[in-house]
Protein backbone atom coordinates (compact mmCIF):
# COMPACT_ATOMS: atom_id res chain seq x y z
CA UNK A 1 0.00 0.00 0.00
CA UNK A 2 1.41 3.40 -0.78
CA UNK A 3 2.05 5.82 1.79
CA UNK A 4 -0.76 8.82 1.84
CA UNK A 5 2.35 11.61 2.16
CA UNK A 6 5.33 10.10 0.76
CA UNK A 7 8.57 11.68 0.52
CA UNK A 8 11.46 11.04 -1.55
CA UNK A 9 15.16 13.35 -0.98
CA UNK A 10 15.35 15.75 -3.44
CA UNK A 11 11.35 15.78 -4.67
CA UNK A 12 8.74 18.81 -4.88
CA UNK A 13 6.11 16.89 -2.89
CA UNK A 14 5.69 18.26 0.34
CA UNK A 15 6.33 16.36 3.36
CA UNK A 16 3.70 17.06 6.23
CA UNK A 17 4.70 17.15 9.30
CA UNK A 18 0.92 17.29 10.97
CA UNK A 19 -2.62 17.64 8.69
CA UNK A 20 -4.45 19.66 11.16
CA UNK A 21 -1.87 22.53 11.57
CA UNK A 22 -1.95 25.05 9.16
CA UNK A 23 0.93 25.21 6.62
CA UNK A 24 3.65 27.69 6.90
CA UNK A 25 4.33 28.76 3.38
CA UNK A 26 6.90 31.14 4.29
CA UNK A 27 8.87 27.63 5.30
CA UNK A 28 7.78 25.48 2.61
CA UNK A 29 8.24 27.80 -0.76
CA UNK A 30 11.51 28.97 -1.86
CA UNK A 31 10.82 33.14 -1.85
CA UNK A 32 8.69 35.42 -0.13
CA UNK A 33 6.34 36.34 -3.52
CA UNK A 34 2.69 35.72 -4.37
CA UNK A 35 0.95 32.53 -4.70
CA UNK A 36 -1.05 30.43 -6.82
CA UNK A 37 -2.50 27.62 -6.51
CA UNK A 38 -4.04 24.78 -8.98
CA UNK A 39 -6.44 22.13 -7.63
CA UNK A 40 -6.31 18.77 -9.63
CA UNK A 41 -2.94 19.51 -11.37
CA UNK A 42 -3.57 16.22 -13.60
CA UNK A 43 -0.20 15.12 -15.56
CA UNK A 44 1.39 18.68 -14.82
CA UNK A 45 0.42 20.35 -18.35
CA UNK A 46 -0.85 23.77 -17.52
CA UNK A 47 0.84 23.77 -14.03
CA UNK A 48 4.62 23.51 -15.42
CA UNK A 49 3.39 25.36 -18.41
CA UNK A 50 2.28 28.12 -16.42
CA UNK A 51 4.99 28.13 -13.33
CA UNK A 52 7.76 28.38 -16.23
CA UNK A 53 6.53 31.46 -17.28
CA UNK A 54 5.61 33.30 -14.15
CA UNK A 55 8.94 32.75 -12.10
CA UNK A 56 7.90 36.10 -10.06
CA UNK A 57 4.64 33.71 -8.90
CA UNK A 58 5.03 30.38 -6.49
CA UNK A 59 2.78 27.90 -7.26
CA UNK A 60 1.39 25.21 -5.35
CA UNK A 61 -0.21 21.96 -7.44
CA UNK A 62 -2.67 19.60 -5.38
CA UNK A 63 -3.30 16.33 -6.76
CA UNK A 64 -4.64 13.21 -4.93
CA UNK A 65 -3.08 10.77 -6.87
CA UNK A 66 0.28 9.46 -6.13
CA UNK A 67 1.01 8.52 -9.86
CA UNK A 68 0.01 11.83 -11.22
CA UNK A 69 2.00 13.83 -8.46
CA UNK A 70 5.13 12.01 -9.40
CA UNK A 71 5.01 12.66 -13.19
CA UNK A 72 4.14 16.55 -12.30
CA UNK A 73 7.42 16.48 -9.79
CA UNK A 74 9.35 14.87 -12.98
CA UNK A 75 8.14 17.84 -15.22
CA UNK A 76 8.82 20.00 -12.92
CA UNK A 77 12.55 19.15 -12.29
CA UNK A 78 13.19 18.65 -15.54
CA UNK A 79 11.89 22.45 -16.39
CA UNK A 80 14.40 23.81 -13.80
CA UNK A 81 11.85 25.11 -11.57
CA UNK A 82 12.31 26.25 -8.78
CA UNK A 83 9.25 28.62 -7.69
CA UNK A 84 6.89 24.84 -6.84
CA UNK A 85 5.91 22.91 -4.06
CA UNK A 86 3.84 19.76 -4.62
CA UNK A 87 0.47 18.48 -2.47
CA UNK A 88 -1.47 15.03 -2.07
CA UNK A 89 -4.75 15.67 -0.29
CA UNK A 90 -8.44 16.34 -0.96
CA UNK A 91 -9.02 19.74 -2.46
CA UNK A 92 -11.65 20.84 -0.06
CA UNK A 93 -9.83 19.69 3.13
CA UNK A 94 -6.67 21.43 1.88
CA UNK A 95 -8.58 24.78 1.45
CA UNK A 96 -10.72 24.74 4.69
CA UNK A 97 -7.91 23.38 7.23
CA UNK A 98 -4.21 23.08 5.94
CA UNK A 99 -4.20 26.45 3.81
CA UNK A 100 -3.47 30.01 6.06
CA UNK A 101 -6.59 32.50 5.27
CA UNK A 102 -6.08 35.11 2.57
CA UNK A 103 -2.74 33.43 0.86
CA UNK A 104 -3.68 32.70 -2.28
CA UNK A 105 -3.65 35.15 -5.44
CA UNK A 106 -5.25 33.12 -7.91
CA UNK A 107 -6.71 29.30 -7.66
CA UNK A 108 -7.04 27.39 -10.69
CA UNK A 109 -9.79 24.41 -11.23
CA UNK A 110 -9.86 23.02 -14.73
CA UNK A 111 -11.94 20.33 -15.75
CA UNK A 112 -12.81 18.74 -12.11
CA UNK A 113 -14.99 15.70 -12.24
CA UNK A 114 -18.23 16.72 -13.92
CA UNK A 115 -20.37 14.18 -11.67
CA UNK A 116 -22.88 14.29 -14.82
CA UNK A 117 -25.30 11.72 -13.46
CA UNK A 118 -27.93 13.92 -11.14
CA UNK A 119 -27.75 12.20 -8.08
CA UNK A 120 -24.25 12.40 -7.82
CA UNK A 121 -23.65 16.07 -8.39
CA UNK A 122 -23.64 16.18 -4.63
CA UNK A 123 -20.07 15.35 -5.23
CA UNK A 124 -18.64 18.61 -7.37
CA UNK A 125 -15.74 19.89 -6.41
CA UNK A 126 -17.27 23.79 -7.02
CA UNK A 127 -20.32 24.34 -4.97
CA UNK A 128 -22.25 26.82 -2.98
CA UNK A 129 -19.42 25.83 0.03
CA UNK A 130 -16.59 26.01 -2.09
CA UNK A 131 -17.03 29.78 -2.70
CA UNK A 132 -16.90 30.26 0.87
CA UNK A 133 -13.41 28.32 1.08
CA UNK A 134 -12.06 30.21 -1.48
CA UNK A 135 -12.71 33.55 0.09
CA UNK A 136 -11.01 32.59 3.22
CA UNK A 137 -7.81 31.55 1.21
CA UNK A 138 -7.80 34.14 -1.31
CA UNK A 139 -6.30 37.74 -1.18
CA UNK A 140 -8.36 40.73 -1.85
CA UNK A 141 -8.00 41.25 -5.76
CA UNK A 142 -7.36 37.39 -6.07
CA UNK A 143 -8.95 35.51 -8.75
CA UNK A 144 -10.42 32.21 -9.00
CA UNK A 145 -9.95 30.92 -12.77
CA UNK A 146 -12.68 28.05 -13.98
CA UNK A 147 -12.60 25.66 -16.81
CA UNK A 148 -15.00 22.64 -18.02
CA UNK A 149 -16.43 20.82 -21.12
CA UNK A 150 -19.73 20.19 -18.79
CA UNK A 151 -22.32 22.69 -19.74
CA UNK A 152 -24.15 21.61 -17.14
CA UNK A 153 -21.26 21.95 -14.72
CA UNK A 154 -20.19 25.34 -16.37
CA UNK A 155 -24.11 26.84 -15.39
CA UNK A 156 -23.41 25.93 -11.52
CA UNK A 157 -19.89 27.22 -11.40
CA UNK A 158 -21.21 30.37 -12.47
CA UNK A 159 -24.65 30.27 -10.75
CA UNK A 160 -22.80 29.70 -7.48
CA UNK A 161 -20.36 32.35 -7.58
CA UNK A 162 -22.54 34.91 -8.96
CA UNK A 163 -24.67 34.03 -5.50
CA UNK A 164 -21.62 35.06 -3.41
CA UNK A 165 -21.48 38.98 -3.20
CA UNK A 166 -17.92 38.37 -2.53
CA UNK A 167 -17.29 37.87 -6.04
CA UNK A 168 -17.53 39.52 -9.10
CA UNK A 169 -16.78 38.16 -12.37
CA UNK A 170 -14.09 39.59 -14.76
CA UNK A 171 -12.87 38.29 -18.17
CA UNK A 172 -10.46 35.49 -17.95
CA UNK A 173 -6.66 36.40 -19.33
CA UNK A 174 -5.92 35.58 -23.38
CA UNK A 175 -2.19 34.85 -22.00
CA UNK A 176 -3.76 32.41 -19.21
CA UNK A 177 -6.15 30.90 -21.80
CA UNK A 178 -3.59 30.56 -24.17
CA UNK A 179 -1.98 27.52 -21.69
CA UNK A 180 -3.87 24.38 -22.18
CA UNK A 181 -4.24 21.49 -19.92
CA UNK A 182 -4.04 17.75 -20.92
CA UNK A 183 -7.32 17.73 -20.64
CA UNK A 184 -8.41 20.48 -23.06
CA UNK A 185 -5.79 19.53 -25.33
CA UNK A 186 -8.09 16.38 -26.58
CA UNK A 187 -11.13 18.04 -26.13
CA UNK A 188 -9.92 20.59 -28.91
CA UNK A 189 -8.50 17.29 -30.92
CA UNK A 190 -11.82 15.99 -30.81
CA UNK A 191 -13.91 19.36 -32.05
CA UNK A 192 -15.50 19.38 -28.08
CA UNK A 193 -16.38 22.95 -26.80
CA UNK A 194 -14.88 23.95 -23.39
CA UNK A 195 -16.37 26.65 -21.11
CA UNK A 196 -13.78 29.44 -18.54
CA UNK A 197 -14.76 32.25 -16.43
CA UNK A 198 -12.94 33.96 -13.97
CA UNK A 199 -14.03 36.01 -10.55
CA UNK A 200 -12.19 37.98 -8.59
CA UNK A 201 -12.95 38.39 -4.82
CA UNK A 202 -13.72 42.20 -4.37
CA UNK A 203 -13.94 41.59 -0.30
CA UNK A 204 -13.48 39.32 2.61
Amino acid sequence: MQPLFPYEPGALIHKFESIVDRLDLAKILPKEQPVELELGAGDGSFFVQYAKLHPEHNFLGLERLLGRLRKIDKKSQRAGLQNVKLVRLEASYFLEYLLPGKSITALHIYFPDPWPKRKHRKNRLVNEQFTELARKVMIPGGVVHLRTDDLDYFEQMNMVFDANPAFEKVETPAVLMEVKTDFERNFHLRGVATQAVSYRLISC
